[in-house]
């Protein structure tokens, strides 16, 4: 929390403390935002929190309760199931189920009993959407419209509605069998006249998403069209709910963090308050993994031990080339991953990437390449006191590697998650550890091989 969220959140927790007036109290609390209301629930005790809720009232509290990211499940269990059951209906059925998610099953089922028929329904659809797919981000929180009413009818109907829904920019219009006929944008409405047909101010062409879409293969395709909300049809055009664009800022957000986490070698899931024996099953067999592979870079080292017997001072230099490598092949996997989002790349312009990396990472390594010959052989000469033709010849060995290494890095860096794409694996998964531990070994060989051929079979030095 910054500074003034923190202190709205003691100012809050002082209110419920210190007012006598339920009245007073529930007047000021308007001044702050159920955010801070929601991060000042862990300030209270279970009884100022209990009496909060009355005071606020079930359709209030469920407002700040579609903000508590944390412990909601206790604050669930502190009141009765029928007041918990109110609560969780007057709140957005999406956030519902994001609630009910972090609950027991036990207790989930008791409060989707109480809850009203309808609400219920719309709460076990989103449920039946796998995690990937757009259904389950979906929300009927919108204005749904006949396109048989008159401008009239319309705007009694977007009235009554709107007391239950607030996203209301855009009105959804249906037929009599609920098929979706397009949108009709609230401006149109309000500017429309009684002798207008409503009809008319359908826009048929408003762009739609379906149920079963996957989410990541559809983000490109919402922040496009950067409208506050979409619909969201089922294969018989039935207008199931729609995705606000809080759902996409969150649903980007927890995608960055996905990849970003994978990235790491970690799971997406992990966090703050995790157990230990979770986050470390989760890590373990990443870990294991790059262990194997940093035995077989040390036991590539070993193979070169007598090139480190006889020129020890080329281990002061393994360290350059093997981070070069690393962060080369870190920034061309990034870069492919970025390109891959674009589920329409082809194969062509997937080519052109490897080449544009490698060449990329060939003219970046030329060009350190040439600064470490001058630069390590000047350092070599002038700060050891080893003689030119061998402060040079270590350098040009430090400068030839670290040109091959960069070269083929960019290729690993990229090529490597090209491969995991096309056999249906998550690029992603093709992490940071992996991809470096990868180009160590590529590095260690390169510049132990040069060192091997060059100084010792070649110079004999």
């Amino acid at each position: 929390m910054d500074v003034n969220q923190d202190n709205n959140v003691q100012e809050i927790v002082d209110l419920i403390r210190n007012s006598d007036s339920e009245e007073a109290l529930r007047d000021s609390l308007h001044d702050y935002h159920d955010r801070d209301i929601a991060d000042a629930l862990d300030e209270l005790t279970a009884d100022e929190r209990k009496r909060l809720y009355q005071i606020i009232g079930p359709e209030w509290t469920g407002e700040v309760f579609s903000y508590v990211k944390y412990d909601i499940d206790t604050y669930i269990a502190e009141i009765s199931i029928s007041e918990a059951a109110r609560i969780v209906e007057e709140m957005d059925s999406d956030d519902a189920v994001d609630l009910l998610e972090q609950i027991d099953d036990s207790v989930e089922e008791k409060l989707l009993a109480k809850m009203n028929d309808e609400f219920e329904e719309e709460i076990r659809l989103i449920q039946s959407y796998d995690e990937d797919e757009l259904g389950s981000l979906m929300t009927t929180n919108y204005i749904k419209l006949n396109i048989c009413y008159t401008i009239k009818q319309a705007m009694r109907e977007l009235v009554k509605q709107s007391e239950d829904n607030d996203n209301i920019d855009m009105l959804y219009v249906v037929d009599s069998n609920d098929l979706y006929c397009g949108v009709v944008d609230l401006r149109d409405l309000i500017k429309a006249r009684d002798s207008d047909k409503f009809v008319e101010l359908v826009i048929t062409s408003y762009p739609v998403l379906y149920d079963h879409e996957k989410i990541s293969e559809s983000l490109e395709k919402i922040k496009d069209y950067s409208e506050n909300s979409l619909p969201v049809l089922d294969e018989k055009q039935h207008l199931l709910g729609v995705i606000t664009s809080t759902d996409i800022i969150e649903t980007v957000d927890e995608e960055i963090s996905d990849d970003y986490a994978k990235l790491g070698g970690l799971s997406s899931e992990e966090d703050l308050h995790e157990p230990l024996f979770q986050s470390m099953k989760k890590r373990l067999p990443w870990l294991a993994a790059l262990l194997v592979l940093g035995i077989g870079v040390s036991a590539v080292v070993g193979i070169f031990e007598n090139v480190v017997k006889e020129i020890a001072i080329i281990v002061c230099f393994q360290s350059l080339v093997l981070d070069m490598a690393g962060n080369v092949g870190t920034q061309s996997l990034a870069v492919t991953i970025r390109v891959l989002m674009d589920e329409e790349v082809s194969a062509k312009d997937k080519l052109q990437l490897i080449l544009k990396e490698v060449k990329v990472g060939f003219s970046n390594g030329l060009l350190l390449g040439v600064a470490s010959f001058l630069f390590i052989g000047l350092y070599i000469l002038l700060l050891k006191g080893y003689p030119a033709k061998f402060a040079f010849a270590v350098s040009a060995c430090v400068g030839v590697a670290l040109l091959t290494a960069m070269i083929v890095s960019s290729l690993v860096g990229t090529t490597v998650p090209i491969i995991f794409d096309k056999i249906h694996v998550d690029p992603a998964v093709a992490s940071g550890p992996f991809i470096t531990t990868i180009n160590d070994l590529i590095a260690v060989i390169s510049y132990y091989g040069l060192s091997w051929i060059l100084l010792l079979n070649v110079l004999h030095m």
